[in-house]
């Protein structure tokens, strides 16, 4: 039986949140088939122990929001990488009339300017043919007041990676757009019997019958940095979610 050679064998992948959930699970898949990963995170213990799980060859603590600190980072990565994936900030799901402007042009904005303010300080670091991912979510499909603005904050994401996606070429851009995914960020959101009650949900009604996890985003993350037919698309990962009763 011949083996199968491991996707990004000597390749470097930079993840931007990579101390936990997606982007920590998408380090140890990167790992498995055969690539370098860099991570970055604000929490320097975190980031550390994350580092020591995997294998990183480095990390650096930082506010990706800051772009002074981003271009700085990747100003000073020894040598070309492959692949970026930036997980981003989390939804706010604050009712909209109750929130200020500066809140409004945080939820609206975060992702985009984060998207660009990585793209803008990576491009000259990325191998032409790599490619730079982009979390996003599938909530912008349904408008809900308990959603807040969140839903217009996810719609302007595909267009957006499109856009992004010829501008950078060839560097290939992707977005992934998850559902309610079991991480520590999503945990956050609710009590701990609201998020057993929300798994057992999921579990009831998903399709897929369970609950989506951080390792199922991160297979199709690597397959996206593998791929190099795939930029400028949109891909859902939400186990038939938005098919079903929220």
């Amino acid at each position: 039986m011949t083996q199968r050679e491991p996707e990004l064998l000597g390749q470097t992948v930079v993840l931007v949140g990579g101390s936990a959930g997606i982007g920590l699970e998408t380090a140890r898949r990167a790992r498995s088939e055969g690539a370098d990963v860099v991570l970055t995170g604000r929490n320097r213990e975190r980031l550390e122990q994350a580092a020591r799980d995997v294998g990183a060859r480095s990390t650096a603590a930082f506010d990706a929001t800051d772009a002074a600190a981003l271009k700085r980072f990747f100003g000073e990565l020894p040598g070309p990488i492959d692949h970026v994936l930036v997980t981003g900030p989390g939804p706010s799901y604050m009712p909209l009339l109750e929130m200020d402007a500066d809140q409004v042009r945080q939820a609206l904005g975060d992702h985009v300017v984060l998207g660009l303010d990585v793209a803008r300080a990576a491009a000259g670091k990325l191998r032409p043919g790599g490619s730079l991912t982009l979390m996003g979510g599938t909530g912008g499909r349904k408008i809900s007041r308990d959603l807040g603005l969140a839903s217009a904050a996810t719609a302007v994401l595909p267009a957006f990676t499109a856009t992004l996606a010829l501008e950078l070429a060839p560097v290939r851009v992707n977005l992934i757009a998850a559902g309610f995914v079991d991480t520590p960020l999503s945990a956050s959101y609710f009590s701990a019997e609201g998020l057993e009650a929300r798994r057992e949900e999921l579990r009831a009604t998903l399709p897929i019958g369970r609950v989506v996890g951080p390792a199922d985003v991160a297979a199709l993350a690597v397959h996206l940095m593998s791929n190099t037919a795939l930029t400028g698309a949109t891909y859902d990962i939400d186990g038939g979610q938005q098919f079903v009763a929220r």
